[in-house]
């Protein structure tokens, strides 16, 4: 199984030349906060390295609605008349639009994978399971896979959560050493926040010991042919980096 270690953003001082010298995979956040123009994102690929890859986390338009922080992060904001037709992968026009915008943009950047990552705030319900099959239902995927971090209550509902993964084809993104992945797939996408009580926990910085138990659960695996492991804290940059090393080692 070949595992690939990156960061979620640019972590590297120097840029993004400065990433590419270090890893050989960047899961972007640019495009969930704001959606690029096309032309950025043409000149992202074209300035890489022609074997480095892009993992796209999808916009927050699809899973977030406008009420979330991020959207007052990201200096978005949307008419009222809008505001109900964003998020939870409400089957809108104006989320498969937003859909069309992000998979043209993966394949600008020829990404494999692209990120879905939902609000605790995003319940497992009847209505936001409905509102996934029917947004999953209804896209064209071409030819990437479609990774989803749920957040929140969907962990008191497993059967109900390993239901919606395998009949809509999802990998299940999570931080092995906090969760079990509910589906073994070809393809495994984890993200690490920090370990901790709640979801994330961005101040953490992986220990020696942590990061053992992450190699012997990733290189444990039976079934996958790859396995990408993305830190996502404070110190990624450098967790990542003693990761990869100790994966070489």
């Amino acid at each position: 199984m070949r595992v690939k270690v990156g960061t979620c953003g640019w972590s590297v001082r120097g840029g993004r030349k400065a990433y590419y010298s270090y890893f050989g995979v960047i899961e972007l956040q640019d495009t969930f906060y704001r959606i690029p123009r096309l032309s950025t994102v043409e000149r992202w690929r074209a300035d890489a390295p022609e074997d480095f890859e892009f993992v796209v986390k999808a916009w927050q338009g699809i899973t977030h609605p406008p009420s979330s922080p991020t959207w007052r992060k990201a200096g978005q904001k949307i008419p009222p008349e809008k505001r109900e037709k964003y998020g939870f992968f409400k089957p809108t026009s104006e989320v498969f639009e937003a859909w069309d915008t992000v998979k043209r943009i993966c394949e600008t950047l020829k990404s494999k994978i692209c990120v879905f990552q939902t609000p605790p705030s995003f319940r497992c319900t009847e209505e936001n399971v409905r509102n996934m099959r029917d947004f999953f239902s209804a896209i064209s995927r071409g030819n990437l896979v479609l990774a989803w971090e749920p957040r929140g209550d969907w962990y008191n509902n497993l059967p109900k959560l390993k239901e919606v993964l395998e009949d809509l084809q999802l990998v299940h993104v999570v931080d092995p050493l906090k969760r079990q992945p509910l589906r073994i797939t070809p393809i495994m996408y984890f993200r690490l926040h920090g370990l901790g009580p709640k979801d994330v926990n961005y101040r953490y910085k992986y220990s020696d010991i942590d990061l053992e138990k992450l190699k012997t659960y990733v290189l444990k695996l039976e079934g996958p042919e790859e396995a990408y492991v993305m830190f996502n804290n404070i110190y990624m940059f450098d967790d990542a980096l003693r990761f990869k090393k100790l994966l070489e080692d």
